[in-house]
C-alpha cells in the first residue's frame, strides 16, 4: 500500500473546519482539485454512509466517485473509503494548533502500482483540495 500525506494549518477552530467537511453542500463546493466541480447524488454523513458524486473536470470530462464514510469522530477525524477505482482510504484528521487547526490528510492506496502511476496527479490534487478547503472555511 502506498500512502500520500500532506497537512495544512487553517486559521479556524476544528469545529469550523469539520463543519465544512460534514455539510454536503459545503463539501461539494471545495472537494477536488482546482477547476473541478461536483454533482452530489448521495451524501449520508454517518459511519457506513454512502457518498456518491460526479466530479466535473475543467476539461469537460466527468469522473464518477463512489465512497463510504468508514469512520467519523466529530470534530477530530473522517475516514473515507473510495470504493470505485482506484481503491483507497482517505483519513482526514483535525487537531487544534496554536493558530487554528492542523488538517492532516493521508491517502492510502490499496495497489502500490496504481499509486505510483497516478502519484503525479494525486500529490498536487491533494494540495489543491486543502487550498479549496481553506477558502471554504476562512473565505480567503
Amino acid at each position: 500500500m502506498t500512502t500520500f500525506t500532506t497537512s495544512r494549518d487553517i486559521p479556524a477552530s476544528p469545529a469550523q473546519v469539520f463543519a465544512a467537511i460534514s455539510d454536503p453542500q459545503r463539501l461539494a463546493r471545495w472537494w477536488g482539485p482546482a477547476g473541478f466541480s461536483n454533482t452530489v447524488h448521495v451524501c449520508e454523513f454517518r459511519p457506513g454512509g454512502k457518498w456518491s458524486f460526479i466530479m466535473h473536470g475543467p476539461d469537460g470530462k466527468n469522473y464518477p466517485n463512489e465512497n463510504l464514510f468508514a469512520e467519523i469522530d466529530a470534530p477530530n477525524k473522517v475516514v473515507v473509503q473510495h470504493v470505485s477505482e482506484p481503491h483507497f482510504h482517505l483519513s482526514i484528521s483535525l487537531a487544534a494548533s496554536a493558530t487554528g487547526t492542523l488538517v492532516s490528510w493521508a491517502q492510502a492506496f490499496e495497489n502500490a502500482d496504481v499509486a505510483r502511476q497516478i502519484e503525479h496527479i494525486v500529490l498536487p490534487a491533494n494540495e489543491q483540495n486543502l487550498d479549496r478547503l481553506t477558502v471554504e472555511v476562512v473565505g480567503v
